[in-house]
């Protein structure tokens, strides 16, 4: 590709957590225990991703339990959605449904317990434990609001992705905007800033609009400077859920074009969270000791997303060849889905993987 990669606007300090070190030797222990990583070119995938060092920047004041704890969060995101993208699973609408219906239950506190020699996804045994140690001082409206996102993620949106490809629907960028803070479990990662912060933010601030804009305009902002670094991957890939082909291709642009036109939308998202950053901070004083971590932990991640995606290589298509032969690097017993049940799917593109993660 001849264009250039932007300059994207966040006039945030660069940071990162002291704790990234023993959560990145967290992550090897975790991800062998619950079985989400094993085989050799998937461990080797794994650790070049470097997850350790991406939550230690998007997270950078996290203590180490909390940090760690967000990290296999951030794992088990990125290890679902790359199930659910670059295998056959991603043109299979009907497939995705039944492999996340286990995962919901686990939420919703309605899965059933194992029976004996019943091999149970490692998806599902590392979500069980996820939300064993995330949810019980959790506040009752956090886990609601936390769960409805987590499930959103797990059944519109990777159903949403899903039919795209089998029906070759070429979203506008209006629908893929709004589905893209979802595709992306971006509001996710939002929510945990709250369990890392020690914080507990009322319903009505959550309602507020001018939260809401600040909340948006930084998911928006993740998502779409990680369409920006992604997209000549997923150009080679066929992928067309990522913001710049839509805009190239409904508008007609060209590359630098379409690329240069993302750069100056996502410059009007950041202005459009400092402007409510600074309306908050001034309408509501008494709630400054939660406004200002909440804000704090929104521009960490607009911030750390950048620096690691300008240095990871999921995002070098000098390296794509990485994503061409996806049972290198995919874990059937992740989602429990044989080959053998996908085969009937229609060969996919090899999908890249959203950041949110996740999409």
């Amino acid at each position: 590709m001849d264009s250039e990669l932007p300059d994207i606007y966040c006039p945030f300090p660069q940071r990162t957590n002291p704790h990234v070190a023993h959560t990145r030797d967290h992550l090897d222990d975790w991800t062998r225990r619950t079985g989400l990583v094993h085989r050799e070119s998937a461990r080797h995938r794994f650790e070049q991703a470097d997850f350790g060092a991406f939550v230690g920047m998007v997270y950078p004041t996290a203590d180490e339990e909390h940090l760690d704890l967000v990290a296999d969060w951030f794992v088990w995101l990125f290890l679902v959605d790359d199930q659910l993208d670059d295998g056959h699973l991603g043109r299979s609408p009907a497939l995705v449904r039944s492999v996340v219906e286990r995962m919901r239950a686990v939420v919703d506190g309605s899965a059933p317990e194992p029976l004996p020699g019943e091999e149970v996804p490692a998806a599902v045994t590392a979500l069980a434990d996820l939300w064993k140690r995330t949810t019980p001082n959790a506040a009752p409206h956090w886990r609601t609001r936390f769960a409805w996102h987590l499930v959103t993620y797990l059944t519109t949106a990777t159903t949403w992705e899903a039919g795209n490809r089998a029906e070759d629907v070429v979203p506008s960028e209006e629908t893929y905007i709004a589905k893209r803070r979802h595709t992306g479990a971006i509001h996710v990662c939002m929510d945990l800033i709250e369990i890392v912060a020690g914080i507990e933010a009322p319903e009505s601030l959550h309602n507020d609009p001018r939260f809401i804009t600040a909340l948006e305009a930084a998911c928006n902002h993740v998502c779409w400077a990680n369409d920006v670094y992604s997209f000549e991957k997923e150009q080679v890939l066929g992928e067309i859920h990522n913001l710049v082909h839509l805009v190239r291709h409904h508008r007609g642009l060209g590359e630098q074009q379409a690329l240069d036109h993302v750069a100056e939308r996502l410059a009007m998202e950041t202005e459009r969270f400092l402007t409510a950053e600074d309306e908050l901070l001034e309408l509501y004083p008494e709630l400054s000791g939660l406004l200002v971590p909440y804000l704090d932990g929104m521009r960490s991640w607009m911030r750390g997303n950048l620096d690691w995606s300008r240095q990871t290589p999921r995002y070098n298509p000098a390296d794509v060849g990485q994503y061409e032969e996806p049972e290198e690097y995919l874990e059937e017993t992740v989602l429990g889905v044989p080959p053998a049940r996908t085969e009937a799917a229609a060969p996919a593109p090899c999908a890249a993987a959203k950041a949110p993660p996740a999409g």
